[in-house]
């Protein structure tokens, strides 16, 4: 007899932290294996964010916070989307929460029916198919391939759109393939959305300040649009806050309201001491952050160029974020004289087992024919281990 219910036995566990698990589970075997499974910056959380919160704590900000978060941290945030983004957002329409994991997951709790349809542009982040899952949606992924910089077209999102649609869940730049939309992208893409009333956009846009190419563009700020756009960003990757927990989200007042009454019954309000730190994170101009993404930048360009010479390996040449997604289905069916190689997922547990470098099968990006590397660690460490990837799969015939 089984207590679980169907809904955790239909769930999948994060790809990504699962072989982030099996590398750890090596490393305390005494191997040396390099982590490119994690989206995690490999930098400190700045100074000037550190003392604000260490500040909070002397000033006894230890007691229960308000479910959609601090006055004034709202009102930063507020003004965070005035200036990055050309957003005007109220403060009721802002809510706080533990990671913009939850933010978008409780979107989606408080907009999908059973049945209803969400789009997804594929390869789309790990957790997004498994929350529509959880809520009884149903997934219709549109795909893409490396040669078309993994962008959907109008024409696509037009063909998948039925009367069902009732979210479209994207991030930009993307997670896992570190594509970025230009304005001009998007605003083809709005064409299709404002003859489509029902559809609600989710537009994740965490990784907004790692982007190489342009200034970075908001698809709520079409103005037919706006008031059908829930915009979510965070903390954890521009200001490398990853175990601090604070996402946001700006959307209109209905669906706000109703985030906070989800969240009001699950977490309550994100730390104290956090949302404290956070108001000096959101008011700091980006332009703290230009070493952090010259570093991104650098590695990104190290990563492709190493990844090129990789044979039958395919990379495209992503905008933003600190992925890259390579084509590798060349392997599939390849053999080492013990083991043979099905799948991405094959693939990764071989490099992982024989060469020590963890990565992300593409399967649970909707994308099975890829796999992710995360570029979020040194230049030393990308080189050895593309190095080792580069070995390993010269042992596959």
């Amino acid at each position: 007899m089984s207590f679980l219910s169907n809904r955790v036995n239909n769930l999948s566990e994060s790809e990504t932290l699962a072989m982030s698990r099996l590398a750890n589970e090596l490393k305390d075997k005494g191997l040396d294996v390099i982590n490119m499974s994690l989206g995690e910056p490999d930098f400190h959380t700045p100074d000037f964010i550190k003392e604000v919160a260490k500040q909070a704590i002397d000033k006894d900000f230890s007691y229960y916070t308000p479910v959609p978060g601090y006055k004034d941290l709202l009102e930063a945030i507020c003004e965070k989307f005035k200036r990055d983004n050309g957003l005007i957002y109220k403060p009721s329409q802002i809510v706080t929460s533990t990671g913009a994991k939850q933010s978008i997951m409780n979107v989606v709790m408080a907009t999908v029916n059973a049945g209803d349809e969400v789009i997804l542009p594929a390869p789309y982040w790990v957790s997004y198919a498994e929350m529509v899952t959880l809520n009884e949606g149903k997934v219709v992924a549109i795909e893409t391939t490396y040669e078309t910089d993994f962008k959907i077209t109008p024409a696509q999102l037009e063909k998948a759109i039925t009367p069902k649609t009732k979210l479209f869940l994207f991030s930009n730049p993307c997670n896992p393939t570190g594509t970025l939309y230009s304005e001009n992208e998007l605003r083809a893409l709005g064409e299709v959305f404002k003859k489509h009333h029902q559809i609600l956009i989710i537009s994740d846009e965490i990784y907004e300040h790692i982007n190489f190419e342009t200034k970075h563009f908001s698809i709520a700020a079409i103005p037919e649009l706006f008031n059908r756009t829930v915009t979510v960003n965070g903390l954890s990757k521009a200001f490398a806050m990853t175990g601090w927990r604070l996402g946001y989200l700006g959307a209109p007042e209905e669906v706000a309201k109703a985030c906070v009454k989800i969240q009001g019954q699950f977490t309550s309000g994100a730390s104290s001491i956090t949302q404290r730190a956070a108001i000096a994170a959101v008011k700091a101009d980006p332009s703290v952050l230009a070493p952090m993404k010259a570093a991104f930048h650098t590695r990104r360009d190290l990563l492709i160029r190493l990844m090129k010479e990789v044979p039958h390996v395919k990379v495209n040449n992503p905008g933003g974020a600190f992925y890259l997604f390579p084509e590798v289905s060349y392997y599939f069916g390849k053999s080492d004289g013990e083991t043979t190689i099905k799948d991405a997922k094959d693939l990764c547990m071989f490099i992982l087992n024989k060469g020590h470098v963890a990565l992300t099968p593409g399967g649970a990006f909707g994308a099975p024919h890829y796999f992710r590397l995360s570029y979020a660690t040194s230049e030393e460490k990308i080189t050895e281990a593309v190095n080792r990837i580069k070995k390993t799969l010269a042992l596959l015939k």
